[in-house]
């Protein structure tokens, strides 16, 4: 009994000793496979080998050539070439609209005002009517005039009767000469009073009508200033009843420096225009909050000399307003051409301008692709459009877009655009950009 116990201590003892020895063998066989793995040129991890996970075969390169490594990109930015066209030079000044005509409303007759036509800040056409003044007693007039015409019509008859039969008493010695004369005398005087009766009725119909006030032109009311009841049109008492301004067209007035002044006479060879060139002159004006200028017109007047206490010169434009966009008083940009002739300018993409201490500048490709920064003068802005008068040529390329990738000194793969173009009627003349 005990025997057995002890030979199997000792089995179980000789199998622990043949297990460990095992362990280790094992684990110097893994120890071995990965520092071979580690040694090897081929960046395999060892988990990849003990997994048979192989990477595919790689071509064979020469021993003495340098490992392969991709050529670096690029970076792409959007180039454009300036546009070359005409354009007219612009002198933008501050004014006001102005209404072309106000009237004040006035009752030419003495009455009571009898009643009102028209709201307050109503539009109005030429003859609609706005207010009337008490017509009775004008009516009666002009029906007096009237009867004073039938008067007269038949003294004149009855004058030209007698002188009728008179003269040919006279042919028989049945009447004097004195007393066909006297006919004659009352055939004269009768025509006389039958003009003067027509007259006074000429005067009583003024009177009438001018009992009913209309409108002098197509405009806008303002409020009433007099309440029906009261008396209007009495000698001292000439108060307006009403004010109508007229807003189509309507006129835009600006004061020009006498800088401007002195430059668009050099423009114009120190000749003065004539009135009829005045009026052929455009005028563009926006409102002062912005936008563009979307309103035209003309010239209508200019001072015939500078005022000496400002300076200045004043000038009239007038323009359509159908709709009452403009209102007396708003305060409105005016942009007035330099000289009479478009000149050649070339054109840049107002977003490709960029700004630093030294001023305005233009990224621009030389021949090698390489970012130069350009300074440059600029001139008007035409829509998106900027006038460059000087720093580029017609056959710069300039960047307008990923300004970020193109610094000054780096090389760029650049890819054509076209020019923008500038907003009908702002430029003119033949287009030798070359679009692309």
């Amino acid at each position: 009994m005990g025997r057995s116990a002890m030979g199997s201590k000792s089995a179980g003892s000789a199998r622990g000793a043949s297990s460990a020895r095992k362990a280790s063998a094992l684990a110097l066989s893994l120890a071995a496979f990965v520092l071979g793995a580690v040694g090897e040129s081929r960046a395999e991890s060892w988990w990849d080998k003990l997994f048979d996970r192989r990477a595919p075969a790689e071509s064979p390169r020469a021993p003495d050539s340098p490992p392969a490594t991709a050529a670096p990109s690029l970076p792409v930015v959007p180039v454009v070439k300036p546009k070359f066209q005409a354009v007219t030079d612009y002198v933008e000044v501050t004014g006001n609209a102005a209404s072309v005509n106000t009237v004040k409303l006035i009752a030419r007759v003495e009455g009571y005002l009898d009643q009102l036509h028209f709201a307050d800040g109503a539009v109005v056409k030429k003859g609609d009517l706005l207010f009337t003044v008490q017509q009775e007693q004008y009516k009666a007039q002009l029906q007096q005039a009237q009867a004073q015409v039938f008067v007269q019509q038949a003294a004149l008859a009855y004058a030209k009767t007698e002188v009728v039969r008179y003269s040919a008493l006279v042919k028989k010695d049945a009447a004097t000469q004195i007393e066909l004369d006297h006919w004659h005398f009352e055939q004269a005087k009768a025509e006389g009073e039958l003009r003067s009766a027509q007259a006074q009725v000429v005067i009583a119909q003024l009177n009438m009508d001018y009992t009913e006030v209309r409108a002098p032109f197509d405009g806008l009311m303002g409020k009433h200033l007099i309440d029906p009841g009261n008396v209007i049109g009495a000698i001292g008492q000439q108060a307006a009843v009403a004010e109508i301004l007229q807003l189509d067209p309507i006129y835009v007035v600006a004061n020009l420096s006498e800088q401007d002044v002195l430059q668009i006479r050099a423009n114009l060879d120190q000749r003065r225009l004539n009135l009829a060139e005045l009026t052929k002159i455009p005028v563009d004006v926006g409102l002062d909050s912005g936008g563009g200028f979307p309103y035209h017109g003309t010239i209508e007047y200019v001072a015939p000399g500078i005022d000496p206490s400002t300076g200045t010169l004043l000038v009239r434009g007038i323009l359509p307003n159908p709709n009452r966009s403009l209102l007396p008083g708003f305060f409105v940009r005016i942009r007035l051409p330099r000289r009479l002739t478009a000149q050649q300018a070339l054109l840049v993409p107002n977003r490709a301008l960029g700004e630093d201490q030294g001023g305005r500048y233009l990224l621009v490709l030389n021949k090698d692709d390489v970012v130069e920064q350009r300074y440059v003068q600029l001139g008007e802005l035409f829509g998106t459009l900027r006038v460059i008068t000087s720093g580029i040529s017609a056959n710069d390329r300039v960047v307008t877009g990923e300004l970020w990738r193109a610094a000054p000194g780096t090389k760029v793969a650049p890819r054509l655009a076209g020019t923008e173009a500038p907003p009908p009627g702002e430029t003119g003349g033949d287009d030798r950009s070359g679009r692309q």
